[in-house]
């Protein structure tokens, strides 16, 4: 099984998870179930010329905004510290700027600064900075609550670019470009990517008080975060490492299925998509793959339902739409959107002019598609035909995901982060 794995390798998810916002909220990474599905009244077309409610100067990083409450929360550079941010997304008039680390610079093509989505659970917002700073704030003023350090608590040491030569070093990806992967809540629980070899891949805290209930692995990270699902019966953290896709019991941390995940640098990126007893990955490297998680008097198993080498996405993971997958693929250009048959993993369409960055947002039966060039699309949502309705320029060059809230669209490109009404 690991070998016909590793052959044709990886693949798509949607999970049950909630959080304790409003339904039109965006309050995590890819949305209010983590599945990149808005909730949001139908959409027939996009403005000619949307109306931008407030656009702020901004310092340096990719890390998606996100909505919760009427606040919008983002990260970035601010006097050399990696600085979260709440402003009201009426007027973008800020509440509170708390800086919680140092910021790590090195040179990429994608530039420095924070990389990993905060989350909004309640009253408590959750950051985590490129070194590994994991912070727990107050969403009322920014206060800290908590907190743990990947480096400091847990033997996860920060590399960088200066790290590149070290053996110990090309075994992770967050360690020398940034810990990317975003934690998720669940019940009381919070499940946070640290990343240490040593002790633990994936540390449980209890999301009030940081108190660690269980740890899980002994290998590095990479840049996917963590989902949880109901998977053959039992709640389950997956979790797409630096060397392997992992299934973990939510309650006991017990490890119950692994399956080794070599790729180039270690650059495993795609979230890992949960839809009923199946978990679909990729990578850069290996196929789209659908697996069938099971159990029988063995213990759990994970086995391939189909594979498809031509959907390689770099940088995004696909929405699950009416039986079909929506998302990034490769191309002659790096990236594709294309269209997958869920069931069986047949190819319907492919559209190439995306650069080498998408972020797909499903609304009802229309795609939102955002472009690493700014562009905004709106697709219907059909395996037919690439049946684009409207397109609009939000932005510069970016290789954030958008949040998107009660028609409002909230980005960032190289230097601003704006808030546009695409309702009207």
């Amino acid at each position: 099984m690991n070998r016909l794995f590793l052959a044709c390798s990886l693949a798509a998810f949607a999970a049950c998870i909630t959080l304790d916002a409003g339904a039109s909220d965006w309050p995590q990474w890819r949305g209010p179930a983590r599945d990149g599905h808005a909730a949001a009244p139908r959409f027939d077309s996009l403005p000619r010329e949307p109306r931008t409610l407030w656009s702020l100067n901004i310092g340096l990083g990719q890390a998606s905004p996100v909505i919760a409450g009427g606040k919008v929360i983002y990260l970035d550079e601010q006097g050399g510290q990696e600085t979260a941010h709440c402003v009201n997304l009426a007027d973008g008039r800020e509440v509170w700027r708390a800086p919680f680390d140092q910021f790590a610079s090195w040179g990429n093509a994608y530039g420095a600064g924070p990389r990993s989505t905060p989350l909004v659970d309640g009253d408590r917002v959750y950051v985590q900075s490129c070194r590994g700073e994991f912070r727990c704030l107050a969403l009322a003023d920014g206060k800290t609550i908590w907190r743990t350090n990947f480096e400091k608590d847990w033997g996860a040491s920060w590399f960088g670019n200066e790290g590149n030569g070290k053996p110990e070093a090309r075994e992770t990806a967050a360690r020398r470009h940034g810990n990317n992967g975003s934690a998720i809540v669940d019940g009381d629980r919070i499940f946070v990517p640290v990343g240490s070899p040593e002790k633990g891949t994936l540390v449980a805290f209890n999301k009030k008080t940081g108190e660690v209930i269980w740890t899980a692995g002994k290998e590095n990270t990479a840049y996917s975060s963590v989902m949880v699902g109901t998977l053959a019966g039992v709640r389950q953290v997956v979790h797409l490492t630096a060397d392997a896709l992992m299934g973990v019991d939510a309650a006991k941390g017990t490890m119950l299925w692994r399956l080794p995940v070599k790729t180039n640098a270690k650059r495993n990126i795609f979230t890992p998509l949960i839809s009923g007893d199946t978990v679909t990955v990729a990578t850069m490297s290996f196929a789209l793959t659908k697996l069938k998680i099971s159990k029988d008097s063995g213990g759990f198993k994970a086995e391939p339902e189909w594979s498809n080498a031509d959907f390689k996405p770099l940088l995004a993971t696909p929405v699950l739409v009416g039986g079909h997958l929506f998302g990034m693929g490769t191309g002659e250009k790096k990236a594709d959107l294309m269209c997958v048959d869920f069931k069986t993993g047949e190819l319907k369409w492919r559209q190439a002019g995306f650069g080498d960055y998408m972020a797909v947002i499903a609304l009802g039966d229309k795609l939102l598609v955002q472009a690493n060039s700014g562009e905004v699309l709106l697709v219907r949502a059909t395996p037919e035909k690439f049946d684009e309705v409207g397109r609009l320029q939000a932005c510069g060059v970016t290789w954030s995901h958008p949040a998107f809230a009660d028609g409002k669209l909230v980005q960032r490109d190289k230097t601003k982060l704006f808030a546009l009404d695409l309702s009207k």
